[in-house]
């Protein structure tokens, strides 16, 4: 996919770029990364749209230290990116050049058909430094939150005191935010049965409204229904309205992954890969206790369902109700995926591998909250895979969408 970089004033534009992961460019430790993240616009002003940080800025030409021209005054802010030459701004006549930015990697040709030459975008005084995946050895059973992040490929890690983008914090919660105990609801698979596999890294992240574990492992579930939570409570305006099979007030076995994070200084957007499972297909279809998975985010973006970032085009929530559930006996992608799952090739049914982006403002810390929940019942139980996250850096303007992944692993 061709990446464009665009020019500031006065500064030449470079080229295409393919981003590095959430895990690669690390904004925290130098021990963590993954795989290509995208860079693009932004400062840490989060301002009006279509300014310095806003969502529809366009992303700049990012020239690193080789393109840093005379410094002036080492203590000026001269590209308005929240840092100065003498804290550690290697090129102060471009914002997308900073410690706070997203360090990349440029293998496309530009317009000209040359490949631009590497560039230190974070300033750390090295090029293309992308660091490995962060998830690998992980245990199945493990329940430590910031192993849950590193399972989507979120490695960076940021504290409140510095200039560096990543996690602040994680936990697993329940629906309405208060912390989990520790269940065989949570799961970090090296890959969900023989012809599902993770996205990026070594791992991907399963939440459970029953077991997130496949048949064999310790705490299987061998049935359709088992409760690892009980009642729950929702968030203000959950389980979303679904236009034609209007959902139950009230949800069990409610189990989620929320992180604390602080974008980048030159993205400009995130996405994260997600797929769902169901016992509840055939039999259960449109009726008001289906499972719901939710991507609820805050501050929420323009374009969400109160914060919600996951759903179809007639903004029907993720569940067995929604338009992109394609996996199954009979289905346009057949029941391959449900094989070695725990969900019957010919009973149940899933959806593809999908891609919800969603957009920021350089630098803005966000909070996310992957939630899945049983609604109106206990029974029939659900299973959400989460994996693939990245920061978004390529310019102009991301949009809240879902997608299916063209070509996923």
């Amino acid at each position: 996919m061709m990446k464009r970089r665009f020019s500031l004033p006065g500064v030449a534009a470079l080229g295409a770029l393919v981003a590095a992961l959430g895990c690669a460019a690390v904004g925290g430790s130098p021990a963590q990364g993954g795989a290509d993240d995208e860079r693009g616009a932004g400062s840490p002003e989060a301002g009006d749209e279509g300014g310095p940080g806003g969502l529809d800025a366009p992303g700049g030409p990012g020239l690193g230290g080789g393109g840093a021209g005379p410094v002036a005054d080492p203590n000026a802010d001269g590209d308005g990116d929240g840092f100065t030459p003498a804290g550690g701004d290697c090129n102060d006549a471009d914002a997308n050049v900073n410690p706070g930015a997203i360090e990349v990697v440029v293998t496309e040709p530009d317009a000209g058909g040359q490949v631009p030459a590497p560039a230190d975008e974070d300033c750390d005084g090295a090029v293309d430094n992308v660091a490995p995946p962060c998830d690998e050895g992980l245990a199945l059973d493990d329940f430590d939150p910031m192993n849950g992040a590193r399972a989507i490929d979120l490695c960076a890690v940021a504290s409140p005191g510095d200039a560096r983008w990543g996690v602040l914090s994680a936990r697993y919660v329940r629906g309405d935010g208060t912390r989990a105990g520790r269940s065989p609801a949570v799961g970090l698979f090296d890959g969900f049965g023989p012809n599902v596999h993770v996205q990026g890294g070594a791992r991907l992240l399963a939440l459970s409204t029953g077991r997130a574990r496949l048949p064999g492992h310790p705490d299987a579930c061998w049935s359709e229904s088992c409760s690892s939570y009980g009642r729950g409570s929702a968030p203000p305006g959950f389980p979303q309205d679904n236009p034609d099979c209007p959902p139950s007030d009230f949800i069990n076995d409610d189990i989620g992954l929320e992180v604390v994070l602080r974008a980048p200084r030159n993205a400009t957007g995130y996405e994260f890969l997600f797929k769902f499972y169901t016992f509840e297909y055939p039999e259960w279809v449109c009726e008001d206790f289906n499972d719901q998975f939710v991507a609820l985010a805050t501050p929420a973006p323009p374009g969400s369902y109160n914060g919600n970032l996951s759903f179809d085009e007639e903004g029907r929530p993720v569940s067995v109700n929604i338009a992109f559930f394609d996996v199954c006996d009979g289905c346009p992608r057949g029941p391959g995926e449900l094989v070695g799952t725990g969900f019957s090739p010919r009973h149940d049914g899933g959806t593809r591998w999908l891609k919800t982006r969603a957009p920021v403002r350089g630098g803005e810390e966000i909070t996310l909250r992957f939630i899945l929940f049983d609604t109106g019942d206990d029974r029939f139980d659900s299973t959400a895979l989460i994996d693939g996250f990245r920061w978004i850096a390529t310019g102009g303007t991301v949009s809240v969408e879902t997608t299916p992944v063209v070509e996923p692993r």
